[in-house]
C-alpha cells in the first residue's frame, strides 16, 4: 500500500494502558502491578539453542578448545603433586626442571585455549543474536495495528535493544564458562577419585549442598529479573514519549511533571532491580563459603592422613589445588548468575513477541488482486476496537469507480475507522467489504494495500533525503520519475530551493521543513505509487492560504480518475464531492451531494453553518434567493 503518513484523525480505539506516571507508561498486558513468573525456563533455553546450533563450525571449534583448556588445566595440580613426591622429596633437580617445564607448557596451553574459545564464542554469540534480532524485528512488521495500540514504542524498543543485548552478553561470556565449568567439575572429581578414593569422596561431599542452594535461589531470582526487565521497558516508554513530545512538554511547561513521572518509574525500576540483585547476590557469598568449607575439609582430613601415612604430601597438595579448581566454576556460576537470570527473563520477553500471531492474516486460499477499477462496497459493516463497544454499526456505502466520497462528522464518529477497515488494518466483526466484487478478506493483503494510497493529516517522513522519502512510494522509481511526481504535487518549487535540493537530508520527523511542505512530499509519494484507490485526510487547516492552495491543487491532480475517500474537516473543500456521507456515533445518518444535504436542513446543514458562523450571508448555498 502506498501509505504515505500516519496519524490524522485517530480512530476511536482503546488507548494503551496507562502506566505509572502518565500515558504510555505501560503496555496493555504487561502492567507493573501484575507479577509474572518465568514461564518455561527449559523451553526458553532450548529455543536459544535452536538459534545457536546454526553456528555448527563455531560451536565445534569452541567445544574442542574448551575440552583442551579444561584438560590442560586438570594436569597442573597432578604435575605439582608429582614434583613434590618424586622430584623435591627425592632431590631430583633434573626431574624437577622437566616437571616445571611441562607445567609451564600446560598452563600456557590452557590460557591460550581459554583466549581462543572466548574469541570464537564471541563470533558465535553475535551471529546467534543477529538471527534472534532479525526474527524479532521481522515479526514486528507482520503484526496488526491492534498489537501496537496495546504496546508503547519504548517498551518494544526495550525488547529489541536491552533484552536482546542481555542475551548477547550471556552467550558471549557465560556459555564457555558454564561448559568449561561442567567439564572441570567432572574432571576434578575423576582426578580426585583416581588419586585417592577416600579423600576424593570427602572432598566432593559439598557439591550436593551447592546444587540444592542454587536451585532454591534460582526459583526466586528469575521472577525478580523479569520484573526488572518489564520496569525498564516502561521507563523506556516514558523516555521515548517525552523526547518525541519535547515541543508539547515545553509549550505547556510540563517539565516538572515529566521529571516527576520519570522519577516515580525510575524508583520502581530501582526497587525491582534491587530485589532481584540482592537475592541473586547471595550466590557469591554462599559459593565462597562452600568453597572454603571444601578447602578446610581437604586440609584437615588430608593433613591427618599425611601424618598417619595414609597419603603423601604431594597428594595432599594436589587435592588442595583440585579443591580450588572445584570452587572456580562454582564461583564463576555465582558471578554470572545475575546475567544468566536476566538473559532468560529477557529471552522470554523476546520470544513472546516472536510468537505473536498477526490478528489480520491472509486466508489459506487468498486470491491475488489484479488491475483495480475502484468499485468499493461496504455492506452492513459492524466493527469495534473493543468487541463490546461497536464503533461502526451496520454501515453500508457504495463508491463507484472514479467517484469522490467525502466522510464528514464529529471527532470520534468513525470516519478514520472506515479507512482502517478498507485497508484491512483491522478485520470487521460482521458484514463485508468488497473491491470490484471481491471480498477483501479473500484477497492478499499486500496486493490490496499496494492499490491503496493514503495521505493523512500528520505526515510521517523518515530520516533520509527528500528524494528517498518520495521514492518510498515506489522503491524501483528512477530519479526522473521521483522529480516528475514532485512537480505534479507542487513540491518541486520548494525542494529546489533547499541547500541540497532533492538530496537534502530530513531530520527526525522532518522538523527542518514546514507542515505544508511535509504534506506536499506525502502527496508526491502517493502520486509516485500510482494507487487505484485514494484515502485523503484533508490537512490544510494548519497551513497558510497560499500553501493550502498548492496542497489542494496537488490533491486534485492525485484524485483525478481514481476512487477517492476524503475525510473532510473543512466542509468547504468537499462541495464538489460526488457523495457526502455524514457519520455520527458509528452510523451514516445522511448521504447525498452537497446541495442535497443542505436542502434536507439536517445535521450536515447545521455542521456547515457552524463553520461559517457570522458569514452565512457570504455563502451562496445558504442564500438561494
Amino acid at each position: 500500500m502506498a501509505q504515505t503518513s500516519t496519524g490524522g484523525g485517530q480512530p476511536a480505539r482503546p488507548m494503551p494502558m496507562m502506566g505509572p506516571g502518565g500515558p504510555g507508561g505501560g503496555p496493555g498486558r504487561f502492567m507493573m502491578g501484575r507479577k509474572e513468573r518465568a514461564k518455561n525456563v527449559r523451553g526458553t533455553v532450548l529455543r536459544i539453542w535452536k538459534y545457536m546450533r546454526k553456528q555448527k563450525a563455531g560451536l565445534a571449534v569452541t567445544s574442542l578448545l574448551v575440552i583442551a583448556g579444561s584438560g590442560l588445566g586438570l594436569l597442573g595440580p597432578y604435575l605439582m603433586g608429582r614434583a613434590i613426591d618424586q622430584d623435591i622429596i627425592q632431590g631430583d633437580l633434573a626431574g624437577l626442571a622437566r616437571t616445571a617445564w611441562w607445567m609451564l607448557v600446560v598452563y600456557a596451553g590452557s590460557s591460550l585455549a581459554m583466549w581462543l574459545q572466548a574469541y570464537v564464542m564471541s563470533a558465535v554469540s553475535q551471529e546467534t543474536v543477529r538471527d534472534i534480532r532479525n526474527d524479532l524485528f521481522s515479526n514486528l512488521q507482520t503484526l496488526s495495528l491492534r498489537f501496537f495500540d496495546q504496546h508503547t514504542h519504548g517498551e518494544l524498543m526495550s525488547r529489541l535493544a536491552n533484552d536482546v543485548e542481555n542475551i548477547s552478553t550471556v552467550l558471549a561470556e557465560s556459555v564457555t564458562h558454564l561448559l568449561s565449568g561442567a567439564l572441570t567439575l567432572v574432571g576434578v572429581a575423576v582426578m580426585m577419585l583416581l588419586i585417592n578414593v577416600r579423600l576424593g569422596i570427602v572432598s566432593l561431599v559439598v557439591l550436593p549442598l551447592m546444587m540444592l542452594l542454587t536451585q532454591y535461589i534460582s526459583k526466586h531470582t528469575r521472577q525478580g529479573f523479569r520484573e526488572q526487565q518489564e520496569s525498564l521497558g516502561m521507563l523506556n516508554g516514558i523516555i521515548e514519549e517525552t523526547v518525541t513530545g519535547q515541543r508539547v512538554v515545553k509549550a505547556y511547561t510540563r517539565e516538572e511533571q515529566v521529571i516527576s513521572q520519570f522519577e516515580v518509574q525510575n524508583r520502581r525500576l530501582q526497587r525491582a532491580a534491587t530485589r532481584a540483585r540482592i537475592f541473586a547476590g547471595t550466590m557469591g557469598p554462599i559459593s565462597n563459603f562452600i568453597n572454603n568449607l571444601s578447602l578446610a575439609i581437604v586440609a584437615g582430613i588430608g593433613g591427618w592422613m599425611a601424618v598417619s601415612g595414609a597419603a603423601t604430601i604431594g597428594t595432599i597438595v594436589s587435592f588442595v589445588s583440585y579443591a580450588r579448581q572445584l570452587g572456580r566454576p562454582l564461583n564463576e556460576i555465582a558471578n554470572l548468575y545475575n546475567s544468566i537470570q536476566s538473559a532468560i527473563a529477557g529471552a522470554e520477553r523476546v520470544f513472546e513477541i516472536i510468537d505473536q500471531v498477526p490478528e489480520v492474516q491472509d486466508a489459506p486460499d487468498a486470491l491475488p488482486l489484479g488491475e483495480v477499477k475502484g468499485d468499493v462496497v461496504f455492506e452492513d459493516v459492524t466493527f469495534g476496537y473493543d468487541k463490546d463497544v461497536p464503533v461502526l454499526k451496520q454501515v453500508s456505502l457504495h463508491a463507484e469507480p472514479g467517484q469522490t466520497i467525502a466522510l464528514v462528522g464529529p471527532t470520534g464518529a468513525g470516519k478514520t475507522t472506515i479507512v482502517n477497515l478498507l485497508t484491512r488494518f483491522y478485520d470487521i466483526a460482521s458484514g463485508s467489504i468488497r473491491i470490484d466484487g471481491a471480498d477483501i478478506r479473500r484477497l492478499k493483503k499486500d496486493d490490496l494495500r499496494r492499490q491503496l494510497g493514503i495521505v493523512l493529516q500528520d505526515t510521517f517522513l523518515f530520516s533520509d533525503t527528500v528524494m528517498e522519502n518520495i521514492r518510498y512510494g515506489r522503491l524501483d522509481a528512477t530519479d526522473e520519475e521521483v522529480i516528475a511526481a514532485a512537480k505534479l504535487a507542487n513540491a518541486d518549487q520548494f525542494i529546489i530551493r533547499l541547500p541540497l535540493g532533492y538530496q537534502e537530508p530530513l531530520s527526525e520527523r522532518a522538523s527542518n521543513i514546514s507542515q505544508g511542505q511535509r504534506q506536499l512530499l506525502a502527496i508526491a509519494r502517493a502520486i509516485l505509487a500510482n494507487p487505484s484507490i485514494l484515502v485523503l485526510d484533508e490537512a490544510t487547516s494548519s497551513v497558510d492560504t497560499r500553501t493550502e492552495k498548492h496542497i489542494q491543487e496537488a490533491m486534485l491532480r492525485l484524485m483525478k480518475g481514481r476512487t477517492s475517500f476524503v475525510i473532510a474537516h473543512r466542509l468547504s473543500t468537499i462541495r464538489e464531492a460526488d457523495l457526502i456521507l455524514v457519520i455520527d456515533h458509528g452510523e451514516i445518518i445522511e448521504r447525498g451531494a452537497h446541495r442535497e444535504l443542505l436542502a434536507q436542513d439536517g445535521f450536515y446543514k447545521h455542521l456547515y453553518e457552524s463553520q461559517f458562523k457570522g458569514q452565512q450571508h457570504l455563502i451562496p448555498e445558504l442564500n438561494p434567493a
